[in-house]
């Protein structure tokens, strides 16, 4: 499997702080079955001020630590970019890192606010979107205004934005209310996939087998394949299997 949002860098955001301890999210990763990772490190000024220029040097490193570690994990730079103003002249300056290109189209993982959806986003969102990037929003299901009203995505999917559930949020690790969220979503008929967000062993683990079967359980297997295989080896460049 691909995961195609992970906090995986050591001491780069809230990610894991040490190398050893990246060492062993990226273990767990291949135990689940995770083959390729894109390391999604925070792209926010205000807090994490990343940019493609630090993060490639460090992934560097890390593939180096994975592979005297033996740890058989393909990893890639990307980030998680929050909505904010600075980010357009960050994407002029080519300093955010994207998942992948889709038909023309380079995938830009993009954060909302936890706790709303900020006035004025779908006309940020259109200039991401006329600028050939196409936004995939990290764990809508997550967000306290989507979650209580999950059908105001609806104007973000329409304009062009595919989504990001935490495979976590399908089996209850952010709670009841997260889990009915990312369900109703993907009923909605939404272009979704699954990712771990995972940030450390214990809390947020890199696990995307769990989701792949609950994705199994409740919309067969074909819809599993989609959201948890073929869509994220799109984004990355891959054959699924």
């Amino acid at each position: 499997m691909i995961d195609l949002h992970c906090h995986l860098l050591p001491g780069i955001d809230d990610g894991p702080e040490t190398l050893n301890e990246a060492l062993d999210l990226a273990r767990a990763a291949v135990a689940d079955g995770i083959t390729h990772s894109v390391l999604t490190s925070h792209v926010h000024p205000e807090r994490y001020p990343n940019q493609r220029s630090n993060l490639e040097v460090a992934v560097a490193a890390f593939a180096a630590a994975l592979a005297q570690a033996e740890i058989p994990l393909v990893v890639r730079t990307g980030c998680e970019a929050r909505l904010c103003p600075e980010l357009i002249d960050l994407v002029a300056d080519n300093q955010v890192p994207f998942l992948g290109e889709v038909a023309g189209f380079r995938i830009l993982l993009l954060e909302f606010p936890h706790q709303m959806v900020p006035i004025g986003s779908i006309r940020f969102i259109s200039s991401l979107l006329r600028m050939r990037i196409r936004p995939l929003i990290a764990h809508p299901e997550r967000n306290k205004t989507i979650m209580a009203h999950p059908e105001k995505i609806r104007e973000f999917t329409d304009a062009g934005c595919w989504l990001q559930i935490t495979a976590g949020s399908l089996v209850g690790r952010f709670g009841e209310p997260a889990k009915e969220a990312a369900i109703t979503l993907i009923d909605q008929g939404h272009t979704c996939l699954i990712a771990s967000d995972a940030h450390d062993l214990n809390n947020r683990p890199p696990l995307l087998s769990e989701g792949f079967s609950a994705l199994r359980a409740r919309f067969g297997e074909a819809a599993a394949h989609a959201m948890a295989i073929a869509r994220p080896a799109q984004i990355w460049g891959a054959t699924p299997v």
